[in-house]
Protein backbone atom coordinates (compact mmCIF):
# COMPACT_ATOMS: atom_id res chain seq x y z
CA UNK A 1 0.00 0.00 0.00
CA UNK A 2 1.63 3.85 -1.07
CA UNK A 3 0.79 6.07 1.28
CA UNK A 4 -0.80 9.19 -0.20
CA UNK A 5 -0.47 12.69 1.18
CA UNK A 6 -2.37 16.07 0.33
CA UNK A 7 0.32 19.01 -0.89
CA UNK A 8 0.85 21.32 1.67
CA UNK A 9 0.86 24.57 -0.01
CA UNK A 10 -2.27 23.26 -3.09
CA UNK A 11 -3.88 20.28 -1.73
CA UNK A 12 -3.23 18.23 -4.45
CA UNK A 13 -2.45 14.57 -4.17
CA UNK A 14 1.35 13.46 -3.88
CA UNK A 15 2.34 9.75 -3.92
CA UNK A 16 4.82 9.45 -1.21
CA UNK A 17 7.38 7.58 -3.12
CA UNK A 18 10.92 8.11 -4.70
CA UNK A 19 8.98 9.31 -7.93
CA UNK A 20 8.08 12.97 -5.84
CA UNK A 21 11.54 14.12 -4.70
CA UNK A 22 9.55 17.17 -2.95
CA UNK A 23 7.37 15.17 -0.93
CA UNK A 24 5.15 16.45 1.22
CA UNK A 25 4.95 18.85 -1.70
CA UNK A 26 3.78 18.06 -5.30
CA UNK A 27 6.79 20.13 -6.68
CA UNK A 28 9.53 22.33 -5.54
CA UNK A 29 7.63 25.54 -6.84
CA UNK A 30 4.88 24.51 -3.71
CA UNK A 31 8.44 23.92 -1.94
CA UNK A 32 9.58 27.23 -2.24
CA UNK A 33 6.59 29.02 -1.82
CA UNK A 34 5.77 27.05 1.49
CA UNK A 35 9.72 28.28 2.42
CA UNK A 36 8.96 31.76 1.50
CA UNK A 37 5.57 31.83 3.68
CA UNK A 38 7.92 30.81 6.62
CA UNK A 39 10.97 33.54 5.92
CA UNK A 40 8.36 36.10 6.03
CA UNK A 41 7.14 34.64 9.20
CA UNK A 42 3.56 33.85 7.81
CA UNK A 43 3.85 30.65 9.43
CA UNK A 44 4.89 30.38 12.78
CA UNK A 45 5.10 27.24 15.41
CA UNK A 46 2.51 28.12 18.36
CA UNK A 47 4.68 28.76 21.83
CA UNK A 48 5.61 31.20 24.09
CA UNK A 49 9.01 33.53 23.30
CA UNK A 50 11.11 33.47 26.09
CA UNK A 51 14.51 35.25 26.13
CA UNK A 52 17.36 32.68 27.33
CA UNK A 53 19.12 33.93 30.43
CA UNK A 54 22.18 34.81 28.58
CA UNK A 55 20.01 37.48 27.50
CA UNK A 56 18.54 38.44 31.00
CA UNK A 57 18.05 42.28 30.57
CA UNK A 58 17.75 42.97 34.27
CA UNK A 59 21.97 41.90 33.48
CA UNK A 60 24.28 45.12 33.30
CA UNK A 61 25.36 45.17 30.15
CA UNK A 62 28.97 44.15 29.65
CA UNK A 63 30.00 46.19 27.14
CA UNK A 64 29.19 49.56 28.48
CA UNK A 65 30.34 48.55 31.52
CA UNK A 66 33.86 48.32 29.92
CA UNK A 67 33.64 51.26 28.51
CA UNK A 68 32.76 53.22 31.63
CA UNK A 69 36.01 51.54 33.13
CA UNK A 70 37.81 52.72 30.41
CA UNK A 71 36.48 56.73 30.58
CA UNK A 72 37.59 56.62 34.32
CA UNK A 73 40.73 55.21 33.82
CA UNK A 74 41.02 58.18 31.30
CA UNK A 75 40.19 61.02 33.93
Amino acid sequence: MTLKVECPTCQAEVTWDDQHPFRPFCSERCKLIDLGEWAEERHAIPGKTELPDEFDISEPDFFLQEEEDDNERDA
